[in-house]
């Protein structure tokens, strides 16, 4: 039972999202189903097709719920609709229509009339199956507001009459932009976490992972392949990013032989298919920026001039203050930290990155390699009052502690994402 409802659960409950129109009424069902297969399977043994078992029970449960609301002062129609709907044949329940299913599920929980956080919410809940307490605790708000959030997601979308649906295709490159975006903050959090003791979240990153590889498998287009690429080749260093004692570890000073030659293989052959479809965007350029990486054996055999040339290519698709600031810390490393140093200056100039803690992180690590101590220092401190986590205050709380003795030159890069 374990093993189906690992499995299986999170199929069964899209399927009776569809049929039940409700997601409230359809995890209940689901969850009455499960028991019911508890008591009978031992007696009578497992179905050849449990999942199909699972739908067909869960669903009969449903319409028996509303039928018995009905006579409260439900609508009859909404019975009756269900039971036309009914198969005779219950394995044909859940065969055909659960991977769109799946898919749809990913699009009503993304669907722009709902809040960001409440899509972010909503997708790990409803499609990755993650508890209440444990989004709550990822995210480090407090499990009754994050409740209350997804209480607020699902009444919007049964008032709003969201439709459970895969947009028409004319539709989908904006709305598969939406589902893109939530499934890489998922994976943001766990890879670089915003707050909180730990810099690296790997359950976050694994759901993520997760969602990107069922977004291709259901929706092969050439930038979901582009972001499961980004999340394999960032993650398959994951490893080597911290030190036992859970300090942060930079990319150049990383075990390369801790990083996943496997993840890396796949995210590589990903990256390159999207590339060749000439129909990529900007989670693919990141994806390419990462590979550079990746292919690289040895810190110093990073090609920077060609991570430069990816980011002036990401700019064009998508201009950024935050992808400038990542193609000034590349510029720095292909052309010395002063050219890095004065296109980071110029962004900070223009007031957009001022809350920014990458920024001041980048800019006191540019003047320490120049040897300019004291603007190292003020840019560190202020890098410090906007940090929260607890990995990231160490590491700026070290370098602030070295600039007396020592303004000795090393590698920086700013991850995208990070």
């Amino acid at each position: 039972m374990e093993s189906v409802w690992r499995e299986e659960s999170r199929r069964v409950l899209a399927t009776l999202i569809r049929l039940l129109g409700d997601f409230d009424r359809a995890e209940e069902a689901m969850q009455e189903a499960f028991a019911a297969a508890i008591e009978q399977w031992p007696r009578d043994g497992v179905p050849e097709n449990p999942r199909a078992w699972l739908v067909s029970a869960a669903r009969f449960k449903g319409i028996d719920a509303l039928r018995k609301a009905s006579r409260i002062g439900g609508s009859y129609d909404t019975v009756e609709d269900l039971q036309a709907e009914d198969s005779p044949d219950p394995s044909g329940a859940a065969d055909d229509p659960v991977q769109d299913d799946r898919l749809r599920l990913v699009f009503t929980c993304c669907h722009p009339a709902l809040a960001p956080d409440a899509q972010v919410a909503m997708t790990l809940r409803e499609v990755c199956g993650l508890t209440t307490e444990e989004i709550a605790s990822a995210y480090l708000v407090p499990a009754p507001t994050l409740a209350q959030r997804i209480v607020r997601a699902k009444s919007k979308i049964r008032d709003a009459r969201i439709p459970y649906e895969v947009p028409a295709a004319a539709e989908l490159p904006a709305r598969l932009d939406a589902v893109l975006r939530v499934v890489y903050l998922v994976f943001n959090e766990g890879y670089a976490a915003s707050s909180g003791e730990s810099l690296v979240r790997a359950d976050l990153s694994a759901e993520a992972i997760r969602l990107g590889r069922l977004l291709v498998e259901l929706l092969p287009e050439p930038e979901a392949e582009g972001l499961l690429a980004l999340m394999l080749l960032q993650d398959s260093r994951r490893a080597a990013r911290t030190s036992p004692a859970g300090d942060i570890v930079l990319l150049d000073e990383q075990d390369r032989s801790l990083w996943n030659r496997e993840a890396i293989a796949e995210g590589l052959a990903l990256v390159r298919r999207a590339l060749a479809s000439r129909r990529f965007g900007p989670y693919t350029l990141q994806a390419a920026i990462a590979a550079a990486h990746a292919e690289a054996r040895t810190a110093d055999a990073t090609d920077w001039a060609r991570i430069v040339a990816t980011y002036d290519l990401l700019l064009q698709v998508e201009p950024s203050p935050v992808i400038e600031l990542n193609r000034a810390a590349a510029v720095a490393m292909r052309d010395g930290p002063a050219a890095g140093l004065e296109l980071v200056d110029s962004i900070l100039a223009r007031g957009e990155l001022g809350d920014y803690q990458p920024a001041h992180a980048a800019r006191a690590d540019l003047c320490r390699r120049l040897g300019r101590a004291a603007e190292a220092r003020e840019s560190y401190r202020r890098a410090l009052d906007l940090t929260q986590q607890a990995a990231a205050r160490r590491f700026l709380e070290r370098r602030l502690a070295e600039l007396p003795a020592s303004v000795a030159p090393v590698a920086l890069h700013l991850e995208v994402g990070e």
